[in-house]
Order: structure tokens, then C-alpha cells, then sequence
């Protein structure tokens, strides 16, 4: 049975940032959405506040659904002999590249490029709940993509800026 509580505890955001995929749930009353995340786009400011870099993508339905009102979820599993699911329950608000927040929440990351970032999301934490994950299976991680998606973005924005 899993425990549910308000806040994140220190074994939580260890656990998470050992994690090298997390999965974004959002919905606001449109089809709900689900997308796989990774690379350094996700930063654990205290118990109740996170933040997370969205590079352009093929859609913007996880923008959307902030903007509107709509809630989050972020679920990490752990893939190892530590069978684990951490599932972190979210509303908050879009900080746009108009926002005069914006670069500066972005070079807060390790690898923070204002140029390649579409928005962040300013998470407020609702509720936090681990379960005992023994239906995910082992897998051993192999590499990144080459390139992954900060290189993605970058050529996004280049063939904008150029017009094509």
C-alpha cells in the first residue's frame, strides 16, 4: 500500500534525481498528456517547490494545461534492484521568456541555455506518494541519445531564426 504525504522528504529528491527518466502527467480538461523526460530539466527547490525546463517539442500540451488551470504529475521508477515509485502531485504557473524571471531561473540550472528553453514550469507540490513499484522490471541503463533534446531544440531554433 502506498503512503501519502504533503511534502517531499529528503529521500525523495535523492531518489528522483538518481532517476534517468521521469514521467509528466498534466490535464486540464483537454485529452489528458503523458510524455517521458530526462537530461537536467528538473530542479528541487525546497519540499514544496520544483522547477522544470521545457524545451520545444512537438506540442505545447503540458503548457497548456498550467495555463489553464490544469494539474501535474510526475512519476519516477526506479529500474534496479530498488523497486520504487515516487509520484509527485503539482499545480503551478507558466514563467514565460517574456517573464523578467525567466533567464535567471533558467541559469539555475547546470546546464541552463535561456536560448533553447520554450518555458518553465514553477511547480507548487500538492502531495508526494511512494508505492512499492514491483511491477516495474529491471533494466539496466544503457547511454543517452546522442544529441538528446537540448541538441533537438537548438537545431528548432536555428532553422526558425534563419526562416526555414
Amino acid at each position: 500500500m502506498g503512503k501519502q504525504y504533503s511534502e517531499l522528504l529528503e529521500k525523495d529528491v535523492k531518489f528522483a534525481s538518481r532517476q534517468k527518466v521521469f514521467f509528466l502527467a498534466s490535464a486540464s480538461g483537454e485529452e489528458v498528456n503523458l510524455a517521458p523526460k530526462g537530461e537536467d530539466c528538473l530542479l528541487f527547490l525546497d519540499s514544496r517547490t520544483l522547477l522544470l525546463l521545457d524545451y520545444p517539442g512537438s506540442s505545447n500540451r503540458t503548457g497548456r494545461d498550467l495555463a489553464a488551470g490544469g494539474f501535474l504529475t510526475l512519476m519516477f521508477c526506479s529500474f534496479d534492484d530498488d523497486a520504487r515509485v515516487l509520484r509527485i502531485f503539482c499545480s503551478g504557473e507558466v514563467v514565460g521568456k517574456d517573464d523578467p524571471e525567466f533567464t535567471s531561473i533558467v541559469k539555475s540550472f547546470s546546464a541552463g541555455e535561456p536560448e533553447i528553453v520554450r518555458q518553465v514550469f514553477r511547480l507548487s507540490v500538492l502531495a508526494v506518494e511512494n508505492s512499492c513499484g514491483l511491477s516495474v522490471p529491471v533494466m539496466r541503463f544503457e547511454k543517452k541519445r546522442e544529441g538528446g533534446v537540448r541538441h533537438w531544440a537548438e537545431k528548432k531554433i536555428l532553422t526558425a531564426k534563419s526562416g526555414g
